[in-house]
């Protein structure tokens, strides 16, 4: 923290502040009505904060090629309801017509510019590849960054993306940290350090790609203690032990990379004493919900974890010291299997111990329990987080730290 620059009140006043925030949420398919606002209320403050100053918001929702991928005209209207202040939508970014609204903008006033990702550079697998020098050079930062004085990120849970609204403008423009950004980066290296013990990690979710990579990453620091698997990666490491989970589970498990197999049984066998796999499992049979031991699951999918498992994996929970939790435990959204889920939140919700939720899924799955203010602290970031617990480096938050102001 010492080296990273936050955001300086006075340096501020009247000048034009480019923000990049994150308000990517999730939408009511036929209205588009914003149906979750937590991650608006995040930068609520570094916005107050703000001001004197001439508010330019970068944002995005969605990825091209998603239903949800959209405008930011809705955003800016829940914005302005959240912040009791108009927010104004521009439907432009680059263009003649954002540039316009930049030069007249007036002290107190607030932008919020199109979705970033209609740009094609900000999006580019190739431009994703680049060090961040070099995409201060797309026209997106060169055109944009020449209209206003400063760059501010607040944006935690897109800062682990090599993009050029996120590490492009700190190369041409004095860069700072927002408060949320800051509390993130506070809290979340926090957690490598604490000397509560144990600490306990649960990894669920689809993603069983960044979970193993998160999962070497606490267990070759020595920041965790015990690692709960559920999900996608509590899957791959049934099958890592050599238990037949069946066929259609299994091609899920493994679809998008079959060597993820390799590593997750290199990682028991260094660890296997600190992995802790579902000993059974929730399928759906006739739209029921249906227990059954890991020894004898049918060819049907795995929704969730079972009821045996759900048992020790609160009763670890309920011992710990320190528990951060990210990605479901199943297919929470189907009625019947959020059981899994809903009870290691309640678990997390009822211990004494440091309480740390990643975004996304499980945090949705802690809002619907009405338990936000009995978890010590909800990241708006899912892979964000994750990364920065076990010790990665954010291309986003480093970009700050580089520069100097």
């Amino acid at each position: 923290m010492e080296d990273l620059l936050i955001i300086n009140k006075a340096r501020l006043e009247s000048k034009k502040v480019l923000m990049r925030i994150d308000i990517n949420s999730p939408l009511e398919p036929n209205t588009g009505i914003i149906l979750d606002d937590s991650r608006f209320a995040g930068h609520i403050p570094t916005i107050k904060e703000l001001s004197s100053s001439r508010l330019v918001l970068i944002a995005h929702q969605s990825r091209p090629g998603l239903e949800d991928f959209t405008t930011l005209e809705m955003h800016a209207e829940k914005l302005s309801q959240l912040l009791g202040r108009e927010v104004t939508y521009v439907d432009d970014i680059i263009g003649r017509a954002a540039r316009e609204d930049i030069g007249k903008l007036e002290n107190g006033e607030i932008l919020l510019l199109e979705n970033v990702r209609f740009l094609s550079e900000e999006v580019h697998p190739a431009i994703e590849k680049k060090p961040p020098e070099e995409q201060a050079k797309t026209i997106f930062i060169r055109k944009l960054s020449s209209y206003v004085d400063f760059y501010i990120n607040d944006a935690f849970a897109v800062s682990h993306r090599n993009q050029p609204s996120v590490v492009g403008f700190p190369q041409v423009l004095p860069s700072f940290a927002g408060r949320l950004l800051e509390k993130e980066v506070k809290t979340l290296s926090s957690i490598a350090k604490s000397e509560a013990r144990p600490r306990v990690f649960s990894f669920g979710g689809a993603k069983a790609k960044a979970s193993l990579k998160g999962i070497a990453n606490v267990l070759e620091r020595g920041i965790a203690d015990i690692v709960l698997t559920s999900g996608v990666i509590g899957n791959l490491f049934i099958i890592a032990k050599g238990v037949d989970i069946g066929r259609v589970n299994r091609d899920i498990t493994l679809a998008r990379d079959g060597e993820l197999l390799k590593e997750a049984k290199k990682l028991l066998k260094k660890y296997g004493d600190k992995i802790i796999t579902p000993s059974d499992v929730a399928v759906k049979e006739n739209s029921e919900r249906l227990e059954v031991d890991v020894k004898n699951i049918p060819n049907l999918k795995i929704m969730d974890i079972g009821i045996e498992t759900i048992a020790k994996y609160t009763s670890i929970i309920k011992e710990a010291g320190v528990v951060a939790a990210n990605g479901p435990c199943g297919v929470f959204e189907i009625e019947g299997f959020a059981l899994g889920s809903e009870e290691l939140v309640i678990a997390m919700a009822k211990t004494r111990a440091f309480t740390c939720i990643g975004g996304g899924h499980i945090g949705a799955i802690t809002s619907k329990l009405g338990l936000k203010d009995k978890i010590s602290f909800i990241s708006t970031g899912g892979k964000a987080s994750l990364l920065m617990i076990s010790g990665d480096k954010l291309p986003g938050i480093e970009a700050l730290r580089e520069k100097d102001s």
